[in-house]
């Protein structure tokens, strides 16, 4: 087998193996997809009365809470003008003068 057959070969089981790694991925998102659903139902069963277990009512309480506070406005977002973001500390800062190097970041 020749060189360039060799990296052929090996180009193609990259290749295989990226798409079985793709695969995979899709697979958990649409697992992780069909769990959100799964629970938004159990959700809505649950807060009907149409199922009644003593290890979701912490959860279904949990989530109640959580809506209420949104439903309240309690949970605000910040504006990104009053806090600037930690690099615009540093670029406001004062340049190093010309005879020293820039310092190395941390």
């Amino acid at each position: 087998m020749g060189f360039l057959d060799k990296v052929k070969q090996q180009a193609e089981q990259a290749t295989t193996k990226a798409r079985e790694g793709v695969a995979e991925v899709q697979t958990k998102r649409e697992l992780s997809q069909a769990h959100a659903e799964l629970g938004e139902k159990t959700y809505e069963l649950a807060t009907a009365g149409a199922i009644s277990n003593a290890q979701l009512d912490p959860i279904v309480e949990r989530i109640r809470s959580l809506k209420a506070k949104l439903e309240e406005g309690a949970v605000a977002a910040t504006p990104a003008t009053e806090t600037p973001p930690a690099s615009a500390d540093a670029d406001a800062a004062e340049p190093p003068p010309p005879n020293q190097p820039p310092a190395m970041p941390s």
